[in-house]
């Protein structure tokens, strides 16, 4: 139980992979904070977490909206007394290729995936600076290092969520706060499953291992990154692809 004691915020933490990203740290003691954009979504998980003694409660926000984000981290401490981890998973894509790609479809992906990253560590680092204590996990994603035709929005969302993890690092590890970033690859998630048969065999045959990865494969490598282990781990992006990107 090396994470008893500390109150971790998980952003898009009720379904896919922020859900098994709460089960993993849950399991290793954690409490949960566990938020949505609708409360009542990040209430029902919440729900299914305290039927199993697990400590979680809901708060809802849209990450993109920074008054929103502040007033939960704000309704946390409140609530909880104290914020440890931040996992900053909540994520949308708005797919399309570059040429028809509307502008709203452009300015919504950057608002929630990079700018919701942002408006997430600046909420929390405060409080994490007062304790002289922060482990930060930042969701990217490989096309975020390789690109992938069709998501230029998402891509640049990605990338761009890397290069905020590795300046955060820099600015936050002399109050021992770390930031870290977990690239995933093609993972099995109600996203993926709505992509064409041919469109998931194109992911699989760039697969080493020769299959899609799970959110709890995810949920692991977040779980090491927040645990004493990675203690002196700052700055860096471990990729879960099953080597689709080396």
């Amino acid at each position: 139980m090396e994470l008893d004691g500390r109150v971790a915020v998980v952003t898009g933490g009720a379904r896919g992979i922020g859900k098994a990203i709460c089960a993993r740290l849950a399991a290793r003691g954690a409490t949960l904070a566990v938020v949505d954009v609708l409360k009542d979504t990040a209430e029902a998980t919440a729900a299914e977490f305290r039927a199993q003694g697990i400590a979680a409660t809901a708060f809802a926000a849209n990450v993109a909206v920074p008054a929103e984000v502040e007033r939960m981290v704000e309704e946390v401490m409140t609530a909880c007394g104290r914020l440890d981890i931040l996992v900053n998973n909540a994520g949308i894509t708005r797919d399309g290729l570059l040429i028809r790609m509307q502008e709203a479809d452009w300015d919504a992906v950057i608002a929630v995936n990079l700018k919701g990253t942002f408006n997430g560590i600046k909420a929390v680092v405060r409080p994490m600076m007062k304790a002289r204590y922060g482990r930060i996990v930042n969701i990217a994603s490989v096309v975020g290092v390789m690109g992938n035709a069709g998501q230029a929005n998402y891509s640049a969302s990605k990338a761009g969520v890397i290069g905020l993890t590795k300046t955060a690092a820099k600015e936050f590890a002399s109050r021992n706060i770390t930031v870290n970033a977990v690239a995933p690859g093609y993972i099995q998630t109600e996203m993926t499953d709505r992509l064409s048969p041919e469109a998931r065999q194109a992911f699989l045959s760039l697969i080493p291992l020769a299959r899609a990865g799970t959110p709890e494969d995810v949920a692991g490598a977040v779980a090491f990154f927040v645990s004493p282990a990675a203690d002196y781990i700052t700055g860096q992006v471990l990729h879960i692809d099953g080597g689709m990107v080396m």
